[in-house]
């Protein structure tokens, strides 16, 4: 048991010392850091969705980044490595897609969303004040009931079904 749990540790540490010998070429050149870091910023982890890939922690944005260290250190500009992903993963990775028939939803689909939401508001607003205004005020025989019953409350007189008289 000793043994196998040293022989798991010893694999362990074999593993971490290969880890730390794959440096990217960029981590080298503080330049092309700071560019591999901007367009990390620039595309969309397309796992967590809400992130970028220089802010996420998936695997798949690590193995973005290390595509974009890699393309840099090329010699790629930064429109080939944006075509590039776009090309393997579509417009969605982009954070800001360009304008055009395919990604129009996600342009003006929140803009749509408020003015369906104002345009129902409006409605159901309009339909109440409709609603309050069509309905006639009580008789002078229903309000002395409605007094009564609320009297009959405030003094305490129920009937036996626990209603008022």
């Amino acid at each position: 048991m000793i043994k196998r749990f040293f022989l798991a540790c010893a694999v362990a540490f074999c593993f971490n010392g290969m880890a730390v010998a794959d440096v990217a070429p960029t981590d080298t050149d503080p330049v092309a850091q700071k560019r591999a870091m901007e367009l990390a910023a620039k595309l969309r982890c397309l796992v967590c969705q809400n992130q970028s890939i220089a802010d996420s922690e998936a695997d798949l944005a690590l193995d973005l980044r290390r595509q974009v260290r890699e393309q840099i250190a090329a010699g790629k500009t930064d429109a080939q490595i944006i075509s590039f992903m776009t090309d393997r993963y579509g417009d969605f990775v982009l954070y800001e897609p360009p304008v055009k028939g395919t990604t129009i939803l996600l342009w003006v689909g929140p803009l749509l969303l408020l003015i369906a939401g104002a345009t129902t508001m409006v409605f159901l607003l309009r339909g109440r004040n409709r609603e309050e205004a069509a309905s006639p005020p009580l008789t002078q025989a229903e309000q002395a009931r409605a007094e009564a019953l609320l009297e009959g409350r405030k003094a305490g007189n129920y009937g036996s079904n626990g209603k008022g008289k």
